[in-house]
């Protein structure tokens, strides 16, 4: 029998005086209750309560097992208490690593909210598009678009898939001309996040017909921003997710092309590491970001995003 619940069946007796109140207290049945108490006496080999028909009383050793036990249950009760306060209201401070883009489209509008819900937990955000050892360097959690981690102590979480567009400055176009075939932009100038898989070969499909493109950039970067400012400023056509883009093509600054070809979809991740038991700080974190993500994203951007 577990100890603990034997300790826990004597002192609630010796507090309320009785052995069935304190099995109504602890909920389990008289009989229970009868049988931890006889075996925490066998297994001390002393007798620690005395009763009749009329009352119970507490032997020296009994008393003496009370006061050293009573010590221990408080404080196993109050760091249970602590810990359960940390599950409902999370505390310290969550480390959290992603792109630029994704820090400032996302997770930048939406901490005032999270904040707001989860006032004792303090953010850490570390920008970043290259794929480092984040349990290392001590991130809790990893927004990346790597579909799978070769390390098994890595959970990867689903947010959805996102669209990729291409598109290009009014002014770029009108000097250049819009292609018309993915051909075409062969002989454009090309703006080229270099991080992505292949960067220089563009597959695009059309129905049930598909074409691939070897372009050589007049810009490749590794940082998003970096290729939204230069199509901005005119310098060629871009390829990015279209949530990095969506307000500039809703305001007419960019001009997607090449509407009806399809590029692959980008899949975006939240990944953490693997544990017995998950820290409510990275639990509450990822629900929130899911469930914003969802609720404050244009219609179009995502495919199939997590409910």
């Amino acid at each position: 029998m577990d100890r603990l619940l034997q300790l826990e069946v004597f002192a609630k007796t010796a507090e309320l005086g009785s052995l069935s109140k304190a099995a109504e207290a602890l909920r389990m049945s008289n009989a229970a209750a009868s049988r931890h108490l006889s075996a925490l006496e066998e297994r001390l080999a002393v007798r620690l309560i005395e009763r009749n028909t009329r009352r119970l009383w507490l032997t020296e050793a009994g008393q003496e097992l009370l006061e050293r036990s009573s010590r221990v249950l408080s404080e196993l009760a109050e760091a249970e208490d602590i810990v359960s306060d940390r599950a409902l209201s999370p505390q310290g401070t969550l480390r959290v690593t992603s792109s630029l883009s994704f820090a400032v489209i996302y997770l930048a509008p939406m901490l005032p909210a999270f904040r707001a819900r989860y006032p004792k937990l303090n953010m850490q955000i570390t920008t970043a598009n290259r794929y480092s050892d984040f349990i290392e360097a001590g991130i809790d959690v990893a927004i990346r678009t790597r579909e799978q981690e070769p390390d098994s102590n890595i959970i990867v979480r689903r947010i959805g898939q996102m669209r990729r567009v291409l598109a290009a400055a009014p002014s770029y176009l009108a000097s250049c001309g819009e292609p018309e075939q993915p051909v075409d932009l062969a002989r454009h100038n090309m703006l080229v996040y270099n991080l992505a898989n292949d960067p220089y070969s563009l597959r695009l499909r059309k129905g049930n017909g598909a074409q691939t493109v070897r372009v050589t950039p007049t810009l490749d970067s590794n940082d998003g921003q970096v290729i939204r400012g230069a199509a901005l400023a005119g310098l060629g056509i871009l390829i990015q997710p279209l949530y990095i883009v969506q307000s500039d093509i809703a305001a007419g600054r960019l001009v997607p092309v090449l509407m009806d070809w399809e590029l692959p979809l980008l899949t975006m991740n939240i990944a953490y590491q693997n544990r017995a038991g998950l820290p409510a700080k990275i639990r509450v974190f990822s629900d929130f970001l899911v469930t914003h993500i969802r609720e404050h994203s244009q219609p179009g951007i995502w495919i199939d995003a997590a409910k």
